[in-house]
């Protein structure tokens, strides 16, 4: 099929170098023509795994990237609108869906032959077949359903596995507002025969997003509480209590062995972050809350996240009572290993009160120092460009996101500094693999 995708972030471009790989023809959009001109030099301007394969192999042969949304819808036979939907407190913000919409609908106008729009983005119930259809209506003149499709196909790609999750789905789910609609969607999708598939409306498939982010949050926050419980009674080994959860049949074989990977969610930490659970909590329990639905466990959810940095600031101050000019290093600003993504990342409220105790802090981060400055710019953090420099001569180390390049860490504390605390904010390390060793949940 030949397919156009507007928007070339974390989705769309995984999206459209991914569907070139099964045998599509993409085009991608984007309004900065600095991203375009990189793409179509097959240069990846994020950090994914595999993603600069995907490039390399597609590039000028099935995936190009442009500027120029009209000739790319009109070149093609369906379009995803892939575009960012951030979350301002009280609602999620839909102008640019809401503006891909007009545009698509203008080309839509002088389109003779049958064209499906198709929303990737992440947006509450109710949007595809609302605001959506109401734009592309406006614009084109015409009637959605005869004229034209509209769907809708929420993404469940883990940032770091991006390309994996695509290529190997565990499950496609095409909301439409008719069978002729999901038919062509569905059609997307015929290279991955053996991926479980939901056809449904609109407004459940974009509930099945919302629902599936809410769970994984939830699955955090219950962890992070029952660790915060363990540290306060003493004498227990949470991430022992949490092994003990995930050899539950419900969670893995009768053996107890090829734990799945949900269990990754139920680790004590220091909270979730990320470009999703942040803001799709939020933004589910705001459009609750419009529709008179209180939503008291995603809120308890919220919360406990939100405090689970002073957790960690907690955890220091058992060793120094002030922390004014105490050394820290903060090791990991992307929100998780294999990306990137600074969105949301736990590092930065972390540093943001080392900050206001007075902390010395360093920060380093494998990939994303450049991305992190851009994000957290204070005078006071010193944001190193390699690790050794990073942990050089300070007093404590905490350790955000479990980057492989971290694992020689506890090894040069013991050699350089044994004094040196260490906080393991992922459970990344054994007990006591340092003489002063800190993590959630002891």
């Amino acid at each position: 099929m030949r397919i156009s995708i507007i928007g070339t972030g974390y989705v769309g471009l995984v999206t459209g170098a991914s569907l070139a790989e099964k045998g599509h023809d993409v085009i991608c959009v984007d309004i900065d023509p600095d991203r375009v001109a990189a793409l179509n030099a097959a240069r990846a301007p994020i950090f994914e795994l595999g993603l600069d394969e995907l490039l390399t192999r597609n590039v000028g042969r099935r995936l190009s990237a442009t500027t120029d949304l009209a000739d790319a819808v009109r070149r093609s036979d369906l379009t995803f609108i892939a575009v960012g939907t951030p979350f301002d407190g009280a609602t999620i913000d839909l102008t640019a869906v809401r503006r891909a919409s007009e545009q698509v609908g203008q080309v839509l106008r002088d389109l003779s032959r049958y064209h499906v729009v198709v929303v990737k983005s992440t947006v509450v119930p109710g949007t595809t077949d609302g605001c959506v259809l109401r734009a592309l209506e406006s614009a084109s003149g015409k009637q959605a359903g005869r004229d034209f499709g509209i769907g809708m196909n929420p993404e469940f790609l883990s940032e770091g596995e991006a390309v994996h999750d695509f290529m190997f789905p565990d499950r496609i789910v095409i909301g439409g507002i008719d069978e002729r609609s999901i038919a062509v969607i569905d059609e997307v999708y015929r290279p991955f025969p053996d991926a479980p598939r939901i056809r449904t409306n609109t407004r459940t498939a974009e509930m099945i997003k919302y629902a599936s982010n809410a769970i994984l949050a939830t699955l955090i926050s219950f962890s992070n509480e029952m660790a915060n419980l363990a540290s306060a009674l003493g004498g227990i080994d949470s991430r022992d209590v949490m092994r003990g959860v995930h050899l539950s049949q419900y969670f893995t074989s009768r053996d107890g062995e090829n734990l799945p990977p949900i269990t990754a969610f139920l680790r004590a930490g220091c909270g979730y972050g990320g470009s999703c659970l942040p803001k799709d909590t939020k933004a589910l329990v705001a459009h609750g809350r419009q529709a008179g639905v209180e939503m008291p466990l995603l809120t308890a959810v919220i919360r406990t996240n939100d405090t689970q940095p002073d957790r960690v600031v907690a955890l220091l101050e058992k060793h120094w009572q002030d922390l004014a000019g105490v050394r820290v290093a903060v090791l990991g600003l992307a929100f998780k290993p294999g990306t990137s993504d600074v969105r949301e990342s736990p590092a930065f409220p972390i540093m943001r009160r080392l900050i206001d105790r007075g902390a010395v802090v360093c920060a380093y981060d494998p990939v994303a120092v450049g991305e992190a400055e851009a994000v957290f710019r204070d005078p006071a953090v010193h944001y190193s460009r390699d690790l050794a420099s990073a942990i050089d001569r300070v007093d404590a180390i905490v350790v955000v996101t479990p980057w492989d390049d971290f694992r020689s860490v506890p090894a040069a504390v013991r050699e350089r500094a044994p004094r040196t605390v260490l906080v393991d904010c992922r459970g990344a390390f054994e007990r006591n693999c340092v003489p002063r060793y800190e993590a959630i949940g002891y």
